[in-house]
């Protein structure tokens, strides 16, 4: 039985407002490769994928001259001005140029410390799942709901309670669909699996990992070269940069 098609998408299109500075921070570097290097690779490299794209912002100006040699048979197009806009213009993307594609798997470019045993487990249980699935993790902080002045309004239980990562998988034209509605609606999700509890849908929580951070701030890129090294893809890295070099000096 083959495998349903599954397409990769990469939102890099915000303006990294939270980060600071002036390089968008998809581009900002870790153990010597800008950040979105490894987000790419670790969809890219999985066996179930058989496309990959990335939304960039208008004028982005840099991915051209520092991603596109490594990853040439990535495709790109126009983000927008919010995430649901941008997986939109992605989706429509991939569905235009690559139309057999089934299933659409999102990931952040600024989450680049994927462990290859979530993707796996996500893709296997995504698939079996109707409505789809996200990578998360259980919260295990104490909850606090603050009130308008910054004060404490109630701990909050944190039992049933997650914190969604990516990558999230879902039928593409279904997440289309979804995205559609609720952009018409004028309500914005700040995440794929929204979208589609939006549309009706359950999609499955599967266990994400606590590696798996998202780069937020200037101060998370020092943990995310700690935990880079520690799983040896910052010399993965390398040795594929090195590999390039050898086929394109044939």
């Amino acid at each position: 039985m083959n495998q349903p098609r599954i397409h990769a998408l990469i939102p890099a299109a915000g303006s990294s407002r939270r980060f600071g500075g002036t390089t968008l921070k998809q581009y900002m570097h870790l153990c010597g490769q800008p950040m979105i290097n490894y987000s790419i690779e670790a969809v890219r490299r999985h066996p179930a994928i058989r496309g990959v794209t990335v939304a960039l912002v208008e004028n982005d100006g840099i991915y051209d001259q520092l991603i596109r040699p490594r990853f040439p048979d990535v495709g790109t197009t126009l983000g927008g001005p919010s995430r649901a806009q941008t997986v939109m213009n992605g989706l429509a993307y991939i569905l235009a140029n690559d139309p057999s594609t089934e299933w659409v798997l999102v990931h952040d470019a600024a989450r680049p410390c994927l462990p290859p045993r979530c993707l796996d487990e996500l893709i296997t249980s995504g698939l079996a799942s109707r409505d789809g699935a996200l990578l998360a993790i259980p919260a295990s902080d104490t909850i606090k709901r603050s009130a308008a002045d910054g004060r404490v309004e109630k701990t909050v239980s944190r039992d049933g309670l997650w914190h969604a990562q990516t990558p999230q998988l879902f039928p593409a034209r279904r997440l289309a669909e979804a995205l559609a509605h609720a952009l018409a609606a004028n309500e914005p999700p700040t995440d794929e699996a929204a979208a589609m509890e939006g549309a009706g849908a359950r999609p499955l929580l599967v266990m994400g990992a606590q590696s798996n951070i998202k780069i937020t701030r200037a101060e998370d890129l020092h943990m995310a070269e700690t935990l880079l090294k520690a799983a040896g893809l910052d010399t993965m890295h390398k040795n594929e940069e090195h590999a390039q070099a050898n086929r394109a000096g044939r």
